[in-house]
């Protein structure tokens, strides 16, 4: 009865497999080798982008800083919603990694950027001279964090705007794949052909031991993502070992299949959830998470049992029993049925 995040599943065993036969015999290094041009190549042609420079590196908090670094500058401001992980899970990486550019947040409900709220916070940039931050990158988070998606048309309108004010646009695909499946779209619908001029592929959250690809539909940027990759000390020597993940991950579709269950996983959970007269659910999940109320005393009733998930509101230990205090719920690849009746049987 494991929910608490998609970062705390296993890893799927074809990766491990994958890594195991990546292990056997020499290669280059520094992504020279054989497998890792192979992925860059796979990546390429799923999103429809053969002049897309791409890149792996371990996390996804690199990912994010490194390429938003590529996209801005040190005086400029990077617009993201409020509840970004850009703004709250990843210390200041962007700040630093861009040498002090700023983020601007953003207000909009469940988790995505409002077009009115963004076009308030560009105009309130910009506006004094010298001695204020410049306009830069959008960052789009794609699932967001309160794991809602951004339809095509929510994304262009968005991009859309970015683009009347000459600002490039960064989409944190974290739990890209998840977003992907549930708007039933390609790729490159979901990036480039929506406006996007640089994505964080994610795959950490998928199932894979530790890999996301960076990829830069424009090449222009893509020595200085280099540079700015090696400086920061997260260009990997022994790189296959970063695309034998990625390819077992690509193979046969098998991070949309990951996906889809994971996704399949928590609209069923929800729906379940939504049907016991003592639960809350605050939205029809979208993708892999949802976010629900239910009281302190089956909270504790939960955590006695075992089942791990974030509490979102609230002290577990101190209060009204009768409190209805607020949970985040993340199914990942490997979440089973039985997991999910455990779980619910303890509402009874």
């Amino acid at each position: 009865m494991n929910f608490a995040s998609d970062n705390t599943a296993p890893v799927h065993p074809s990766v491990l497999q994958a890594l195991a036969a990546a292990n056997e015999g020499y290669a280059m290094s520094y992504g020279a080798d054989p497998l890792t041009l192979s992925v860059q190549d796979q990546i390429r042609e799923i999103f429809e982008a053969p002049d897309a420079a791409v890149y792996l590196v371990a996390t996804g908090t690199t990912a994010n800083a490194l390429s938003l670094a590529c996209l801005g500058a040190p005086w400029q401001t990077v617009f993201c919603h409020r509840h970004a992980h850009i703004q709250e899970d990843e210390c200041g990486a962007p700040e630093f990694f861009s040498g002090g550019a700023k983020l601007t947040l953003v207000d909009g409900a469940h988790g995505k950027i409002d077009p009115d709220a963004l076009k308030l916070a560009i105009l309130g940039e910009q506006t004094r001279g010298v001695h204020g931050v410049q306009r830069g990158p959008l960052s789009i988070t794609q699932t967001s964090e309160k794991g809602t998606v951004y339809s095509l048309g929510e994304l262009k309108a968005l991009t859309t705007m970015a683009a009347t004010y000459g600002m490039p646009v960064h989409m944190d695909g974290s739990r890209f794949a998840n977003a992907l499946v549930s708007l039933g779209c390609t790729p490159a619908e979901m990036t480039w052909k929506a406006g996007i001029d640089a994505v964080s592929f994610g795959g950490t959250k998928n199932g894979l031991m530790g890999v996301e690809a960076v990829i830069l539909f424009d090449a222009e940027k893509a020595w200085e993502f280099e540079l700015r990759r090696k400086r920061a000390g997260h260009l990997f020597s022994k790189h296959r070992y970063l695309a034998a993940q990625m390819d077992a991950y690509l193979k046969g579709g098998l991070w949309l299949d990951m996906a889809k269950h994971a996704n399949a996983t928590c609209f069923d959970l929800a729906d379940k959830l939504s049907k016991k007269s003592n639960v809350r659910v605050h939205t029809t999940p979208q993708a892999n998470i949802l976010f629900a109320d239910w009281s302190r005393a089956t909270h504790q009733k939960l955590h006695e049992a075992g089942a791990a998930y974030y509490l979102w509101s609230g002290d577990l230990d101190a209060g009204d029993p009768d409190e209805m205090l607020a949970a985040r719920i993340v199914c990942d690849w490997s979440a089973s049925a039985d997991d999910s009746a455990a779980f619910l049987a303890l509402f009874d």
